[in-house]
């Protein structure tokens, strides 16, 4: 909301002295967000005056119109000589009254003016446009020509009201009232213990039997509605400059006298108005809710198909306005165009104030995707009793500026409510701030706010009609707190209670993190939402189990409506994304919860706020909730290892993403089984199932390898890129976090190597499995070292695994028959479960 001091000023007898800075720093202390205060003229320097255009001269020859024109500009520039200015815009005639900077001023901007030979001729100056002197856009898109009763060699800085300050407030979604300058000033006449001079309060006449006929068919809809009628309005009249100008100033552009004075209303009394031309309106004006299919064409020229839920205004022809968002097209009053024949302006218009329930505007405005003025102001809560008074103020403004007569006939349409009550404790606000402020002060302060207040230590408080954020004892403590300060509350630590640290969960995440980040991990937070065309992007089946999403009601983007089930979508859009800007030796990591959904369906309910839900309550919370299990995964593309002076480097590969799987399952104390497998975006010869035991039961927790080059180009990612993604929580409850001192032998190592030929399809995985458990309890350790793959000496189709086996006892010095007869144990079982055959 922008708010120039100009304006503010006329509700508020602030100090002369008192700036834009200072009243910011005033209204920040009560609570408000004031972001900036923009000083209008600041760099502007005159003389900048009136001038009357006496001749216009067309000259020839260039590449676009150019006109050489004389201006009078009475004694401004010393001489009383007519000015001469070359122009290049159109839109002015010989007589008219427009805006000229002389020689010698400066523009906003730093722009200086000076004499100067243009288009052959010698330029003293320059005609303005509303662009050029920082006002912001007025519609014309050229020269300002002003009404011909303005003086000629007037000060045009004064005039047009060029230099002020405006304060840029951001309005949070509960302070509806501060959408406008009767709200702002209202805050700052509390801020600075002045009276206000509310423009609301006006002499309104009541309804009578002659107002224009209305029938609201949904009061729970439309609670207030008020129509008045101006007839006779003057075709010719223009928007005076002073309003123009405070239109321009607060963010909106000028656009014709009947449309200027609504939105003058609306931001001077936040109560968004809408006038009708009366011709175009057949019939009794109607508020229900709309037919579905029922269309509508809005002012921005845009056919709508509309919802049943949606509010709208009628005629006897049906919608012609959506309530609280955008008239129709059908009944927009249109201005005079002398260049245009046959165009009738409008002379009569209907005025329509009304009260439109908040949570009805928001969805027709969020559906149609149509935020306007009007639907912003409803959306945060507006002021009921403001409707009358805004109708009288733009019947009163249309009446003075465009000859209008007001008739007689008031229509108020008003469904029967009370003014909302709370009840407080004196000492309530004492309580939540830790500070005494009293009954008195209390009071006042609820007071100034516009509450009335009755009682002793319990207060009966009544809310003011511009409030309807206060509905409880506590919106009331915020108001008392807001304004005696919140600078001036204590500061105060809380205080841990003794014992208590991390979990054994949150350690263990804690330690995965520091491990992936020790091994050259980046951890990557990404958002939880996901589109779920995703999952055809990573191929998954369409029987998966990780297709089926909690789809959020109301998401923050409608292309990411799904909570995810993996975290790769996330981690390989960040990949995308670094490698797109540059980035293109990356290895990313996250730790973070998917959601799965239940087989049943179940509705959460509402839990106390007065009490401290029981266990039962949040069970049944937890009940309807998702399942969340947290799971770990790394992306990884380029070079694992960089080339320099001490060697070539490698690309990272699959072997990395599975070795990122085992440092998980060694912080988690768990033993993780590695076999081939196949699974959703991984290639299929280059993926690694990953299992545990459970119960005596294996249970796949998750994959690791390379990515399926399908995947990657359909996700615009570099080549040969690896993921792998793991069930934190069932690594968990699997594990042992009990740290376990290494035994240490001081007997002597025996090494026997193996070099076993086995078909090309085998994985090593099982081969090195066999030679373990054939091995037996003096295995200390094993580790393939080499793999060896030649049709010409090993035959097609087959491959070699050298394995290097260290053999150890606890209690002896292992003889050479010892470790060779475990080896050629080892080497049987190998044999009989993979069909391996001895090298050589």
């Amino acid at each position: 909301m922008r708010v120039p001091l100009s304006w503010l000023r006329e509700y508020v007898d602030l100090p002369a002295t008192e700036t834009g800075r200072d009243v910011q720093a005033k209204l920040i202390s009560a609570g408000l967000e004031v972001e900036t205060v923009e000083h209008l003229g600041a760099d502007l320097k005159g003389p900048l005056v009136v001038g009357q255009v006496l001749t216009i001269e067309e000259l020839e020859g260039f590449k676009k119109p150019i006109r050489f024109c004389t201006v009078d500009v009475g004694q401004a520039n010393g001489t009383g000589e007519p000015q001469e200015i070359v122009c290049g815009a159109r839109n002015f005639s010989v007589g008219d009254k427009v805006v000229v900077v002389l020689p010698g001023a400066t523009l906003p901007g730093g722009f200086s003016i000076s004499a100067r030979k243009t288009y052959g001729k010698v330029s003293h100056g320059m005609i303005c446009s509303s662009d050029e002197l920082g006002m912001g856009d007025d519609g014309t898109h050229g020269i300002i020509v002003l009404p011909p009763e303005t003086e000629v060699g007037k000060d045009a800085v004064e005039l047009l009201e060029l230099v002020d300050e405006v304060l840029d407030i951001a309005v949070t979604a509960n302070r509806g009232d501060c959408l406008s300058i009767r709200g702002v000033a209202r805050e700052t006449a509390i801020a600075y213990g002045l009276p206000l001079r509310d423009p609301a309060l006006l002499d309104v006449p009541g309804p009578n039997a002659f107002g224009y006929p209305v029938k609201v068919s949904d009061p729970a809809g439309c609670d207030r509605f008020t129509a008045r009628t101006v007839t006779g309005l003057s075709p010719e009249a223009r928007s005076p400059i002073w309003l123009q100008r405070r239109l321009q100033k607060v963010g909106m552009r000028p656009i014709s006298l009947a449309v200027d004075v609504t939105n003058y209303v609306m931001m001077e009394l936040g109560q968004p108005l809408h006038a009708y031309d009366r011709h175009q309106v057949q019939g009794t004006i109607g508020v229900r809710r709309a037919q579905e299919g029922e269309k509508i064409v809005t002012l921005d020229g845009v056919e709508r198909k509309l919802h049943a839920e949606d509010l709208v205004i009628t005629d006897d022809r049906g919608p012609i306005g959506l309530a609280g968002v955008m008239g129709g097209a059908d009944t927009e009053i249109a201005d005079h165009d002398p260049a245009e024949e046959g165009a009738a302006a409008t002379t009569d218009v209907i005025i329509e104030a009304a009260h439109f329930d908040q949570v009805s505007v928001a969805r027709t405005a969020r559906r149609h995707k149509l935020s306007s003025e009007a639907s912003r102001r409803f959306e945060r809560g507006v002021d009921p009793q403001a409707a009358s008074a805004a109708a009288q103020r733009t019947v009163d403004l249309l009446v003075l500026l465009a000859g209008g007569t007001a008739e007689a006939g008031v229509t108020e349409v008003i469904a029967p409510s009370a003014p909302h009550t709370i009840t407080l404790a004196a000492d309530h606000p004492d309580k939540v701030a830790g500070v005494t402020y009293g009954r008195e002060t209390v009071v006042r302060r609820l007071q100034e706010v516009g509450c009335d207040v009755y009682g002793q230590d319990e207060l009966i408080v009544t809310v003011p009609s511009w409030r309807p954020d206060l509905t409880d004892p506590n919106d009331l403590a915020e108001e008392v707190i807001r304004l005696e300060g919140y600078e001036n509350l204590p500061s105060t630590l809380p205080r841990p209670p003794a014992g208590r640290g991390l979990t054994g969960r949150q350690r263990l995440h804690r330690r995965i993190g520091r491990a992936l980040a020790g091994a050259g991990y980046v951890e990557a937070l990404n958002y939880p939402f996901v589109s779920e065309q995703v999952f055809d992007q990573l191929g998954l089946e369409a029987d998966d189990p990780a297709r089926r999403v909690v789809t959020l009601v109301n998401p923050l983007s409608d292309e990411e409506p799904a909570l995810r089930t993996s975290l790769l979508p996330g981690l390989l859009a960040a990949l995308r994304r670094n490698d797109g800007r540059g980035s293109h030796d990356l290895a990313l990591f996250e730790t973070g919860l998917v959601f799965q959904p239940r087989d049943a369906a179940r509705v959460a309910a509402n839990l106390p706020v007065d009490r401290r839900p029981s266990p039962d309550d949040i069970a049944a919370l937890n009940a309807a909730l998702p399942d969340q299990p947290r799971h770990v995964a790394v992306v990884l593309a380029g070079a694992r290892e960089q080339a320099g002076w001490w060697g070539k480097g490698r690309p990272a590969d699959w072997a990395d993403a599975v070795e990122a799987a085992r440092t998980v399952a060694r912080e988690a104390g768990a033993e993780l089984g590695i076999r081939k497998g196949q699974y959703g975006p991984w290639h299929p010869g280059r993926c690694a199932e990953l299992t545990v035991t459970v119960d005596g039961a294996e249970r796949v927790v998750g994959h690791a390898g390379e990515l399926h080059p399908r995947v990657l180009k359909t996700l615009g990612l570099p080549a040969r890129a690896c993921a792998m993604e793991l069930d934190l929580d069932v690594l968990e409850r699997v594990g042992d976090t009990v740290p376990q001192a290494p035994s240490i032998s001081t007997f002597p190592v025996a090494t026997q190597d193996v070099a076993l030929v086995v078909d090309a399809y085998v994985p090593a995985a099982d081969v090195e499995a066999a030679l373990r458990e054939g091995a037996g309890e003096l295995l200390e350790s094993i580790r393939l070292f080499d793999v060896y793959e030649n049709a010409e000496q090993l035959g097609e189709g087959r491959k070699s695994l050298a394995y290097a086996l260290r053999f150890r006892a606890d209690d002896r010095t292992l003889t050479v028959d010892e470790a060779s007869a475990a080896r050629e144990a080892a080497v049987a079982l190998a044999t009989d479960r993979t069909g391996a055959v001895l090298r050589g």
